[in-house]
């Protein structure tokens, strides 16, 4: 498969209609800071910043469809409750039909909130109430789902063992989607697959793979051995099984396997992930594409996903992007695979907009994006420390280097010592320091403050080093205008490029 094959494919997500039937729930985010240990009992003390509500469950999924940009109907079931409308208005928002959302009075919305301090989850609370649909309410779902599968060729059944997919429940939706000739995914829960029989596909995970064969999954050949003890026991046509760091891996009634390497990258929420691979997969295989396209797809959707804090669903836009950076090495099953260390390492020379671009994707991750400024023209103990004590107050730390035409308006016509080529290659190297964006003025006149590329990158924080207030720094209006945080950091004394430069001219 080729990397133009995948992007022809995603092009096509457009034309990909999918229903989603399944547990939906309210994904809540409480986001705040700890500086502290409650003196009632040693744990620590979340001070809350602000909160927020995603979908979560199958109204995840759907999520993750919709950002693909492939259309998607949803059949599920909420309580009487301000819970619930809220996630009637999440779908609404986007653009997608919440009339098929069934309504039980007897139980309420499942909301499962999350308490964080900067990306480190601290606790998770579950509120719901489990229990199987009545017979009404079965017979109102089953009529949806006659009215929708004729529109749609595949079938997403996300089970999250609320209640809502009985067993007979499920067989009559697989079969009547059988009639169809549309496929259906399950995202399974529980031991007994026997549920899902006759499913196109299910995607389990290693641990639930296990739980649903009884059979061992430490390694390639038992992961085999037991996808295709379920294949024939559940009468699928395929297993794709994500497998975490090791990637995915297709195993196909038809005998053919497929096994998509994972990707070396730094994991920060793994929430929501599978939902990410199951929309991927469903939205390949409804635009036409093959289940090792789908896979591969899949693989890549998670490996960004994960990437991201809470329950952010991907974009087809973040697909495409990675795609054309990865190619077909990360993409088939037979290709050497190459590191995401490799593919995005720190220490990137980028222009404004890629910046701004950059920052707005941390930001997506509720990471904490710092900026600071300085000529850096021969870097020594004192900039390394104060970088360094920098990146200890953010997530990433960009840096803006003045130009050479820059430095010669501030310090004359001799300086600098290094041009800014080099400069920007020892700086991008440096640990603390994540991206390197070139500024300041041409010539003489012309402003020659961080002043315009602060204002186009709009980080969260400011750092200036040296004795200085915050109404001395010119930069610091416009920080605080866009939200920002100043910070003027300790400097060391005895250490400056200048000082260095006197000894070296001086013979010492």
């Amino acid at each position: 498969m080729s990397d133009t094959q995948l992007q022809e494919l995603l092009n096509n997500f457009e034309n990909a209609n999918i229903l989603v039937i399944g547990d939906i729930m309210l994904d809540r985010f409480v986001y705040g800071h700890v500086d502290r240990i409650s003196p009632e009992s040693p744990v620590p003390v979340l001070a809350i910043n602000r909160e927020d509500y995603m979908l979560g469950g199958a109204g995840n999924t759907l999520a993750n469809i919709s950002g693909l940009q492939a259309h998607a109907d949803i059949i599920a079931l909420i309580g009487d409750d301000e819970d619930g409308e809220k996630i009637k208005a999440k779908i609404s928002e986007l653009g997608i039909d919440a009339s098929h959302l069934v309504i039980d009075k007897q139980r309420p919305t499942t909301v499962k909130t999350r308490f964080l301090a900067g990306h480190q989850q601290l606790l998770r609370t579950d509120f719901e109430k489990k229990h199987g649909l009545s017979n009404l309410q079965e017979e109102e779902i089953l009529n949806h789902a006659v009215k929708l599968l004729p529109k749609v060729t595949t079938l997403i059944l996300s089970d999250y063992g609320k209640g809502l997919l009985s067993h007979d429940l499920i067989q009559k939706l697989i079969a009547h989607a059988n009639e169809l000739g549309v496929k259906t995914i399950v995202d399974p829960k529980g031991t007994d697959y026997s549920l899902y029989k006759g499913a196109f596909a299910i995607t389990p995970n290693k641990k639930e793979l296990h739980e649903g064969s009884a059979m061992p999954v430490s390694n390639d050949d038992e992961i085999k051995a037991a996808a295709k003890h379920l294949i024939n026991a559940c009468a699928l046509q395929a297993i794709i099984a994500t497998r975490s760091a090791e990637g995915i891996s297709v195993i196909q009634k038809n005998g053919d396997i497929s096994h998509f390497p994972g990707a070396d990258i730094e994991v920060f929420d793994v929430s929501g992930a599978g939902d990410s691979v199951i929309a991927s997969i469903a939205a390949s295989l409804s635009a036409g594409g093959s289940l090792e396209q789908a896979a591969a797809i899949a693989n890549l959707a998670g490996s960004i996903v994960v990437t991201k804090v809470g329950t952010a669903p991907i974009r087809l836009e973040e697909i495409k992007e990675a795609l054309q950076h990865t190619g077909t090495e990360y993409l088939t099953a037979s290709g050497k695979e190459r590191s995401q260390s490799e593919r995005s390492r720190r220490g990137d020379v980028l222009n404004w907009q890629e910046a701004a671009e950059q920052v707005r994707k941390w930001k997506a991750k509720g990471l904490k994006v710092g900026f600071t400024n300085g000529c850096f023209d021969i870097v020594h103990f004192g900039h390394v420390t104060y970088l360094n004590d920098a990146r200890d107050h953010c997530d990433r730390l960009i840096m803006g280097l003045n130009k050479d035409s820059s430095i010669r308006v501030l310090k004359g016509p001799e300086r600098p010592v290094h041009n800014e080529q080099s400069r920007a290659a020892v700086i991008a190297a440096l640990g603390s320091i994540d991206t390197v964006v070139l500024f300041g003025a041409d010539k003489e006149g012309d402003d020659n403050t961080a002043c315009a590329l602060l204002d186009t990158i709009k980080p969260d924080i400011y750092f200036k080093g040296g004795d200085y207030t915050v109404d001395e720094i010119p930069e610091a209006p416009t920080v605080l205008k866009n939200g920002g945080e100043v910070k003027v950091m300790p400097v060391y004394d005895g250490h400056s490029t200048t000082n260095s430069i006197a000894k070296i001219k001086a013979g010492e």
